[in-house]
């Protein structure tokens, strides 16, 4: 069978899309569940580090609860009839896409402050001071994203409320492409260049520490390797994503000259970097247990403990019925 260009899209949605954003969901919400539950049964005391945590655990949980009603619309090739659902899902994504990687810099910079400043003398190392971080972070992002939603209302309007577009597909009186270049920028690029610096930064601090890393080598090396994976999981992650997100919507361009398949060509691999890109929710609790002080000892602690409690509650069970 030969494939019509113009098909290509519906042909990913249906077996790329689908399947991609329900696996997505299937491993990564018991995840970032256990993590939140773990954040706030198991941990008695927070750190400056715990804050940044866990509200990266809540965007990434929030964010995948959208995915089985995506993966739903494009197994059974339905479009978004609901224009609030639409735009709420959109919101979601993007907010979740911007806020997980800005969460991680405060997390390297907790990280690098750490090193420098053990005893926890640096009023950034404050749980206090990561919340209000954290607060900043959130009005940061979303100020980002409020552009988008307004070109939303704009292009489901033009539509009669009846088509709902991805964020490259959409058409407004704001520059789709100037403002796609300013978010990845300011969104995405400056982010990186600061997880990139912090790596950068507590490579060196380790090497005017020869002498502390000989007697505590794990305590020391653990946070640049953790920094430098993030680093390179966005890298890896977010590229792509960002640049087919701005290569297919400079090809609706009029001035582009761009071929219908080779529009469709672009779209298709635009489509293909999308659940790329939310992988990273997927990856994140990996990151929980290896940055969270004594996070991952307190939870199996935790859970012993219920199973335990099960074990006895059994034991007494079959006494009393004896």
């Amino acid at each position: 069978m030969v494939l019509n260009c113009t098909e290509i899209d519906d042909v990913l949605e249906r077996y790329y899309l689908s399947p991609s954003y329900g696996l997505e969901f299937c491993i990564g919400f018991p995840g970032n569940l256990v993590v939140v539950l773990g954040y706030l049964f198991c941990l008695p005391k927070w750190q400056s580090c715990n804050v940044y945590l866990f509200n990266l655990a809540v965007s990434d949980l929030i964010f995948l609860c959208t995915l089985p009603r995506l993966s739903y619309l494009y197994a059974n090739r339905q479009k978004e009839t609901s224009a609030y659902a639409c735009i709420i899902n959109r919101y979601v994504l993007h907010v979740n896409l911007y806020s997980s990687i800005l969460f991680m810099v405060w997390l390297s910079m907790d990280r690098f402050l750490l090193i420098r400043h053990p005893a926890r003398n640096h009023f950034l190392l404050r749980p206090r001071a990561a919340m209000v971080v954290t607060a900043l972070s959130w009005l940061a992002v979303n100020v980002e994203v409020i552009p988008m939603i307004a070109l939303m209302l704009q292009d489901l309007q033009r539509a009669n409320w009846s088509r709902c577009n991805d964020f490259a597909s959409l058409q407004g009186d704001i520059g789709v492409l100037s403002y796609s270049l300013g978010l990845t920028l300011s969104g995405y690029v400056l982010p990186l260049l600061g997880l990139c610096g912090f790596s950068h930064h507590i490579a060196r601090l380790l090497q005017t520490q020869e002498e502390a890393i000989r007697r505590k080598t794990a305590l020391y090396k653990r946070p640049l390797r953790v920094v430098a994976s993030a680093a390179a999981m966005f890298l890896v992650l977010y590229t792509p994503y960002h640049i087919m997100r701005n290569v297919r919507i400079a090809s609706r361009q009029a001035w582009a000259g761009v071929q219908l398949c080779s529009r469709m060509y672009i779209e298709g691999v635009y489509i293909l970097t999308r659940p790329l890109a939310f992988l990273h929710s997927v990856i994140n609790p990996v990151f929980y247990f290896f940055m969270g002080d004594k996070f991952r000892e307190l939870l199996l602690k935790k859970f012993r403990k219920l199973v335990n409690n099960k074990k006895t509650a059994k034991r007494t069970a079959v006494k009393n019925l004896q």
